[in-house]
């Protein structure tokens, strides 16, 4: 009994900055929301919570968000199963590169994915140049821009690498010899398909459909460059209602109203990503058959192609959209530093891009403070470690709009007067990228040999030395994976950081949002080039976190 409730002590001990964390920049902004929607005479002769969620005009809203995000979903895992089955599947040249760049969107900045499919779509865009130049017609034949087709490709492009993750990974782990006995029973193969993987695959498949829905029910950065005001998420009417409106206690009922769509859906995906992790024989990439099978050729070259058509061309088109080409290729980056209207409050976009480092490593710091000994604590316990799993899906299934405000309202007054301070904005980062984090660092500390540490210990190490000599060498890879993950997270996030970043001191996605909001060339230029640095920085942290991966494997 002594030895229980020491061990339960060392647990919450291990989990107590985490937890603090969470009470105090999660749950008590989220109380300030609920405060502030029910008393709404606090800030503005509002109306009620009830009488917002009944108005016909949130009720749209509401009805356009979860429209969007449901047909989203639908064509993303249209797009994902495919190349999912061929990455877990099949082995072939470059599959390591491939499979790479089908997750490089999921760390992509919102705004730059916007800008991305500008740059490709756009008025302006690759395509419609080219068309225009080859066919000699004096309009863009494509009008995509502000349309919800161009958001929906643009989910598909960044949710993509949720369905390569989740059924990917069962699909890897998944041991073949089920479908083997099942074929030489006489099953064809859409038979085994059918009567064997889809039925396992089922709750991974759900897990991705859930997090997908979720991600694009609360898409903020997307919708708002490339949807416009015809398509107002809940997200965006939250963003419109609190700093183009004052409205807050219209906003927060809003939130109110999000978190709880949110929440329900974060709990489904929690438990059918429960179901799916089931332990399987994991195989070996080299062990993989070739496609040689005409359907499995196809598969492969499909997928391959869809990669190409649907990241790396958005990708492309925005190198190229942000050279200058009439003989000076760089005139858009040089023109960075450049106050072209000399604006008396211009801050130098090199400026935002040193705030955008020093917020992305203050936040990685802090998070990864909180998710190693959070990760431990959640080892130890498989108890605890289920009722963790389920607070830390609310971060991942509250907007970072919602958690702006909630910041705005929460820490306005002493004593957590936080409001005005630049600390603000990577604590919120470190809140969104935690969860993450903690997902990354503790499958390897399960899997971890603690008979390791127990003769590190018995050789009369103490247990600081043990960690420092023994177990850190060897978690090395996946704390680094998680600390540049949460690096990435927090250089690209845009929702937060656009309520809660003070104007003198911008970060890369705000800056490409101010870019993006003026008329002219140059600023369009300037914005295809920060978008540029930014994608090509989210990029090489995917790739860095791949390797990574791929170490520890």
């Amino acid at each position: 009994m002594r030895r229980e409730v020491r061990s339960a002590l060392i647990t919450l001990a291990l989990a107590a900055p985490a937890l603090s964390f969470l009470l105090l920049f999660f749950a008590y902004p989220l109380g300030a929301i609920a405060r502030v929607s029910f008393t709404p005479s606090a800030i503005s002769a509002g109306l009620s919570p009830l009488a917002v969620v009944i108005d016909p005009r949130y009720l749209h809203v509401l009805a356009f968000s979860v429209f969007q995000a449901a047909l989203s979903t639908a064509l993303t895992l249209l797009a994902g199963l495919p190349i999912a089955f061929s990455l877990a599947r099949y082995r072939f040249p470059s599959q390591s590169f491939w499979r790479a760049v089908a997750v490089v969107p999921f760390v992509m900045p919102p705004v730059v994915t916007a800008a991305a499919f500008s740059a490709l779509l756009g008025p302006r865009g690759w395509v419609n140049a080219g068309l225009q130049a080859s066919l000699g017609l004096p309009q863009p034949p494509i009008q995509l821009q502000g349309s919800l087709a161009l958001v929906l490709i643009a989910h598909v492009f960044y949710n993509i690498a949720v369905v390569v993750r989740i059924v990917g990974g069962f699909l890897a782990a998944f041991d073949t010899r089920f479908e083997e006995a099942a074929a030489l029973l006489g099953a064809n193969r859409w038979q085994v398909f059918r009567t064997i993987t889809l039925p396992l695959a089922l709750p991974a498949i759900g897990a991705s459909s859930a997090l997908v829905f979720l991600f694009t029910f609360t898409s903020f950065g997307v919708m708002l460059l490339l949807g416009g005001a015809r398509f107002a998420t809940l997200e965006v009417e939250i963003y419109r209602q609190t700093a183009q409106l004052l409205r807050l206690d219209v906003a927060t009922s809003l939130a109110l109203l999000q978190s709880a769509i949110t929440m329900l859906v974060s709990a489904v995906a929690g438990r059918l990503e429960a179901r799916a992790a089931v332990p399987l024989e994991l195989r070996a990439a080299d062990k993989l058959p070739r496609p040689r099978a005409l359907p499995a050729f196809a598969l492969v070259a499909g997928s391959i192609s869809l990669i190409g058509a649907l990241i790396l061309a958005p990708m492309a088109a925005l190198v190229a959209r942000s050279l200058s080409w009439d003989g000076d290729l760089l005139r858009f980056y040089r023109a960075l530093n450049e106050n072209t209207r000399n604006a008396f409050f211009f801050v130098p976009p090199f400026a935002a891009i040193r705030n955008s480092l020093t917020f992305a490593l203050i936040a990685a710091t802090l998070t990864l403070a909180m998710g190693v000994p959070l990760a431990y604590a959640m080892a130890r316990s498989a108890r605890f470690s289920r009722s963790m799993e389920a607070l830390l899906l609310l971060p991942i299934g509250t907007s970072a709009v919602t958690l702006g405000l909630g910041y705005i309202v929460a820490f306005g007054a002493p004593p957590l007067a936080l409001r005005t301070s630049i600390l603000i904005t990577p604590l919120a980062h470190a809140l969104i990228a935690l969860p993450f984090v903690v997902r990354a660092i503790l499958p390897a500390v399960r899997a971890f040999d603690v008979r390791l540490r127990e003769a590190a210990l018995s050789l009369g190490a103490t247990p600081l030395t043990a960690f420092r000599t023994v177990e850190l060498p060897l978690l090395a890879a996946p704390i680094s994976s998680a600390a540049v993950f949460a690096f990435a997270i927090s250089l690209g996030e845009f929702g937060a950081s656009l309520l809660l970043t003070r104007p003198e001191y911008p970060t890369m996605t705000v800056a490409i949002f101010r870019f993006l909001g003026q008329p002219g060339a140059l600023n369009y230029g300037q914005a295809m080039a920060m978008s540029t640095l930014l994608m090509l920085t989210t990029a090489a942290s995917a790739l860095l976190i791949e390797r990574l991966s791929s170490v520890r494997r």
